[in-house]
């Protein structure tokens, strides 16, 4: 554990930052199984002598004193999350609580194999580790790594205030290079639950009918770009085909926050050959509506064993009304500035024994908004007649007119690359709201290196954006 090893990132630069950022890669940790990367960041603070605090929930808090002419110098947090998302390409084998993240190099870029990368935000894992090793000059640090962030953002919420003592926190959890994020939308999850109920098959022909080859993405910084949502596209399918079929099976997505790229449906028809026409003239509507946004979207029918039952009628009447009802996308824009204020993602259908449920994860800058939603949400499921269950909110972060690391970060960005940079409030979750709502009159900002299509298994990050990104992390430690 000493960040001096490695094989596929070897001769990359920052050499710390790569060698820690390789290390983690070997260790799984998908949101909810953050054990061992929280057990092996405890373990590299105690080999260093470091102050780590491991509290109830895995969060990471590790303390370093500032160095030579440092010392008395007011502490600054530098935060990030330990936990990725787990995507992967369908017909993938891995199996992200055993195996390792595999990285490949393609030209400027660090690419994972088929699955994400955990770039976000293991590259802020990797550029701490770093610090913490190192002897550069900087004021004492609390270095914040959390759990969770991803699908609930538990270990923010369950921070508190006596571990930390700093009045200024850096993020580095943000995706594009020069871009310094000072608000953020806050968000949660709305789930609708039907009851499963079952009918006799009557009809003998039974199907598979999938919605693939869509591009995904982040459910909040990609929200604007329209892409195609695999579940409600299922929906309208399943509704072109309601007097076809009895349906017996459906899901879709694996993560709320990401833009489900796959759906399923188990169905059974009597003509099977009705079927496969309406679907053909269909694969052409949706190739033609997406052939900017997903232009690989297909519709794919493979036969399976026929089941005993399938859904009762009013179960496939609600399933098909949820898909097609529930909002999502853009809900509504600034008409200021080019930004998202709400917006909602209908991110996965699950089946269990006897439920099936309807994952959506809501996101808006505006409070009232929100609950404006929320409210929506609730009236849907009282016409639809089905559960709805509100849950895993967490604030937002207002853009504030005085912030003296904003002013620090711009300047010192410009002085370093003779340009400007770009100053942004996103409409995507960061941490920082719960650190200003538990630290009132904290002075916050948020950057990080070049990354794209995050949440996806084509996830991947600029080899030399990193560098440029420490260089600049290292330079504003210096100045504070």
């Amino acid at each position: 554990m000493d960040g001096g090893e490695m094989s596929i990132l070897k001769g990359l630069k920052p050499k710390k930052v790569m060698c820690y950022f390789e290390e983690i890669s070997e260790i799984p940790r998908g949101s909810g199984n953050e054990k061992a990367i929280s057990d092996y960041l405890k373990q590299f603070a105690e080999d260093r002598d470091l102050e780590v605090i491991q509290d109830e929930v895995l969060n990471i808090i590790i303390k370093k004193d500032g160095s030579s002419g440092y010392k008395d110098k007011p502490p600054v947090i530098l935060q990030g999350h330990m936990d990725m998302v787990c995507e992967k390409n369908q017909g993938t084998e891995h199996d992200f609580l055993e195996d390792p993240i595999k990285l490949r190099i393609i030209e400027e870029y660090i690419y994972a194999t088929n699955t994400t990368l955990g770039a976000d935000n293991g590259i802020a894992v990797a550029m701490c580790l770093a610090l913490l090793d190192s002897n550069y000059e900087h004021p004492p640090l609390e270095v914040v790594i959390t759990v969770d962030e991803e699908t609930g953002m538990t270990g923010a919420m369950n921070m508190k205030k006596e571990y930390l003592s700093g009045k200024t926190l850096i993020n580095l959890d943000s995706e594009g290079e020069g871009i310094f994020t000072s608000g953020c939308a806050g968000g949660g999850r709305v789930t609708f639950e039907l009851q499963k109920d079952y009918k006799d098959r009557k009809h003998n022909h039974a199907f598979m009918l999938s919605i693939k080859g869509l591009e995904g993405g982040h459910s909040g910084v990609d929200i604007h770009k329209e892409k195609g949502n695999a579940n409600k596209l299922m929906g309208r399918l399943l509704y072109t085909l309601k007097d076809e079929i009895e349906l017996f099976k459906i899901s879709g997505g694996s993560k709320d926050n990401a833009i489900p790229r796959e759906a399923g449906a188990g169905i059974v028809v009597n003509d099977s050959a009705t079927l496969m026409d309406l679907l053909k003239k269909y694969n052409l509507i949706l190739k033609t509506e997406m052939s900017v946004t997903d232009p690989l979207i297909q519709i794919e029918l493979k036969p399976v064993e026929l089941p005993t039952v399938v859904f009762s009628n009013e179960v496939t009447r609600k399933v098909i009304q949820v898909l097609l009802l529930t909002p999502n996308g853009i809900i509504q824009k600034s008409t200021e500035i080019d930004l998202v204020i709400t917006s909602s993602n209908l991110g996965v259908i699950e089946e269990t024994e006897e439920k099936i449920c309807f994952i959506n994860a809501p996101r808006s800058s505006v409070e009232s908004l929100m609950l404006a939603y929320v409210d929506e949400m609730i009236c849907l499921a009282d016409v639809l007649d089905v559960k709805v269950i509100i849950d895993d909110f967490y604030p937002g972060w207002a853009y504030v007119t005085n912030s003296p690391i904003r002013d620090l970060c711009f300047n010192v960005y410009k002085e370093m690359f003779k340009k400007d940079a770009i100053i942004e409030a996103i409409h995507a979750g960061l941490e920082c709201g719960f650190f200003l709502e538990l630290m009132p009159g904290l002075d916050a900002i948020s950057f990080g290196p070049e990354m794209h299509d995050i949440h996806t298994p084509n996830e991947h990050i600029s080899i030399s954006s990193i560098e440029r990104t420490f260089n600049f992390l290292l330079e504003i430690l210096k100045q504070l």
